[in-house]
Formats: C-alpha cells, sequence, structure tokens
C-alpha cells in the first residue's frame, strides 16, 4: 500500500434510532454528556473517587454490603468470565442451567477454567424447578452452581431465587448469578437472597454504553478465590490482580477506560436519584403498557406473567409472517431496534427490550404503534387500534 493512499473517512453521524432490543439500550443524554468531559490518568486522585462513587453505587444497585463490588473492565460477558474463571478450579464440579442462551454461555465459561460440568434441564421459555436444581445436586454434588435471573434469549425471570441459593448453600456449593439483563430493572436482592457472585453490565437497564460491568463477590466466595492452588487461568480477569487496583492500595494492573468510568458513575447517580425501587416499578409499568398493547391487538407474549421478566419481552411471531421482514421493516422505516429468538426460539419470537433510558412512554407508544402497522402490512390480524388504546390506557393509569 502506498503511504500516499491515506484513508478517507465520512464525519460520524450514527443513525438515530430508538434501542428497543436486548441490548444496547438508549443512553441517557446524561450520561452521554459524562464521557465528553477531560480525561484524567487512571491513578488520578479524581479517578479514585470517581471508583469511589461507583463502588458505593453499585453497592446500592446490588443491594449489598460486600466488599469485593467493583465494574470489570469489559462487557457483560467479561464479568461472566471473572465470576467463572475466578470461582472454578480444575476438575471443579459445576452446575449450569440449559434453559437458555446464557446458561449454556455459562458451561462454556465453566469448562475453559477447568471446571466439569453439568446441566440442570428447563425448557426454553420456562424458569428453572427448585425440585430439579435440588435432584441436579444429589446426582452431581458441584461446588459452584450458577443460574441466569434474566435470560436475555427467552425473556424469562428466575423466580424463587432464595430456594435456589438454600439448596447451593445446603450442599456447600458457591452461587454465582447473571443479572445482565435485569439488574437495575426487576428486584434483585444480592445480601437477602444469601448470593455468593453477582455479575451484570452496564448497557442494558443502567442507560450506560458497554464496556464497564458490574460485579460482586461475598466474603465467603473471596476466600474460595485466595484459597486457590494456581492461580486464575486469564491474567486480565484475575480478581486477585484487579483487586489491586479496585482495593485500598490502587495500585496499576491494567489500563482503566476513565471515559467508560465516568459514563458508569452517571447511570448511578441518575440510578440513586430516581431510587432503586422506583426504577423497578417504572420499568414493570412501562413494560406492561407495551405487553397490554400487543396483547391487545392480537399477537401476545410467550411467557406467562409468573415468571415475566419485563425488561426483555418475547412477543409472539405471528403466523405467516416472517421476523426477520418485521424486525428490517421497523429499523428502516422506523428506526426502531429489535431482534428476533435465538436458539430454540429462533423464528418463534420478537425480543423486545424495555430498560433503562429506552423504558419511557413516548417509546413504548412508538413501538406499539409501528409494530401493529408493519404486522398488519405483513398479512398478520391485528387490531391496531385496541393495541395502541390499551398502551394509552395502562400508560395513563400511573399518571392519575
Amino acid at each position: 500500500m502506498d503511504m500516499d493512499d491515506s484513508p478517507a473517512f465520512a464525519e460520524l453521524l450514527p443513525p438515530d434510532r430508538t434501542l428497543m432490543g436486548p441490548g444496547p439500550s438508549d443512553v441517557h443524554p446524561r450520561v452521554l454528556r459524562s464521557m465528553a468531559t477531560p480525561l484524567v490518568g487512571y491513578l488520578d486522585d479524581y479517578c479514585v473517587e470517581i471508583m469511589d462513587d461507583i463502588q458505593e453505587g453499585l453497592r446500592y444497585l446490588f443491594q449489598t454490603d460486600n466488599e469485593h463490588t467493583l465494574a470489570v473492565s469489559g462487557t457483560g460477558s467479561a464479568a461472566m468470565e471473572t465470576a467463572f474463571g475466578n470461582l472454578v478450579e480444575p476438575d471443579e464440579t459445576v452446575l449450569v442451567p440449559d434453559n437458555g442462551y446464557f446458561g449454556a454461555r455459562m458451561g462454556e465459561m465453566a469448562e475453559r477454567a477447568g471446571g466439569e460440568v453439568h446441566t440442570v434441564s428447563a425448557p426454553w421459555g420456562e424458569p428453572l424447578d427448585p425440585a430439579d436444581v435440588e435432584a441436579a445436586f444429589e446426582e452431581h454434588s458441584p461446588t459452584v452452581f450458577g443460574f441466569v435471573h434474566g435470560e436475555t434469549s427467552t425473556g424469562v425471570r428466575q423466580t424463587r431465587v432464595s430456594e435456589l441459593t438454600e439448596i447451593a448453600h445446603e450442599n456447600d456449593a458457591y452461587v454465582v448469578a447473571d443479572t445482565v439483563a435485569s439488574l437495575g430493572g426487576v428486584e434483585f436482592r444480592t445480601d437477602e437472597w444469601d448470593v455468593d457472585v453477582v455479575y451484570s453490565g452496564s448497557q442494558k437497564c443502567l442507560s450506560a454504553p458497554p464496556g464497564a460491568s458490574p460485579i460482586t463477590f461475598n466474603d465467603r466466595a473471596v476466600e474460595k478465590v485466595h484459597a486457590r492452588e494456581e492461580p486464575a487461568r486469564s491474567w486480565y480477569l484475575d480478581l486477585e490482580g484487579v483487586w489491586e487496583y479496585w482495593g485500598e492500595e490502587r495500585n496499576y494492573h491494567h489500563t482503566a477506560p476513565v471515559s467508560t468510568l465516568y459514563a458508569l458513575r452517571e447511570a448511578l447517580r441518575l440510578l440513586a436519584e430516581e431510587g432503586l425501587e422506583a426504577t423497578w416499578e417504572r420499568h414493570e409499568h412501562v413494560a406492561g403498557a407495551l405487553t397490554d398493547g400487543v396483547e391487545a391487538m392480537g399477537v401476545g407474549l410467550n411467557t406467562p406473567e409468573e415468571y415475566w421478566l419485563p425488561t426483555l419481552n418475547p412477543v409472539r411471531v405471528p403466523d405467516g409472517v416472517e421476523d426477520g421482514q418485521v424486525i428490517d421493516r421497523l429499523l428502516t422505516e422506523h428506526g426502531i431496534e429489535i431482534v428476533g429468538g435465538l436458539g430454540a426460539l429462533d423464528g418463534e419470537i420478537f425480543r423486545v427490550g424495555c430498560m433503562g433510558h429506552s423504558a419511557r412512554p413516548a417509546n413504548v407508544s412508538q413501538f406499539v404503534s409501528a409494530f401493529g402497522a408493519v404486522l398488519a402490512e405483513e398479512g398478520a390480524e391485528v387490531d391496531l387500534e385496541a393495541g395502541a388504546g390499551a398502551t394509552a390506557s395502562a400508560l395513563a393509569r400511573r399518571d392519575r
């Protein structure tokens, strides 16, 4: 290549989208502005203050007093690997669910950490049954058990969490919870529910960009990490090394993504201002208006209300409709991003997110109207007026 042939890039002008897929969600304007503020060094006293604020905000978000609460430099998958890569030792028995895509990913990461992985089964679209978990413990005697609180691939919320942790702890096992699609959007109480390790992502319910992922380890889990016979296989995600940066000493471990930390700190500030329980209530209310609308128009969800995940709604694909065509038209004609199903639910559902700054009445009203119109044009029998009316009525109920 001739050194004079430098590439010519056009000005960066991303399209204006309404992000209502499984993530990322819309980033709050205050969070965007925070990323445009001046950088400081990652060991600067000001950056240390930012990190302190983040840890305080994350403890509130997780509802925990855990000292080892921090943000992993990476997306939610990096936080998942931090959890399993530090907690699982070679030849250790690990139990994970097979009722969704991200339960399977837990298993892949546990295997790469050297674990011997077994699964506890439930159909895609249903949560784990504690009785099945107990049976799996009796059969396999795992020392680490993972579950997905909000399964992104199915739109299912894992209920009866305390029962799962009680089963695990009665068998001297450690519990890892994936809350990437749920934390900040639906109720989760780390300490009260006695979960040993919990991780999440920044780009869904927190209204921030991907890249700084929350995680917390309780003292029991940290003791296990310290007692490892060999170091974690990942240098970058080794908790003992990372904690040198997030702990009291604040020594260099790796270059922190300072602008991303600014964004997470501002997102946590927004959460504190709204209040955690008010945030849970907002997600449930706005997502409820969305589901009321799609059900009234004659489409419906693929999950019953008892384990509905408000932040990720699995809307059924009507008979005779090609899901990819609907997804493409919503994006190109209306600027709305949703996605289709994964794995066993490929072609069966649309996955419609209602998370963070995307969980707003205007977004839901826009989606229901556009979605119904596209479905009708694609040949589905839908009642557009009933859908719009049900959404408007549901949104109005909170305003009274």
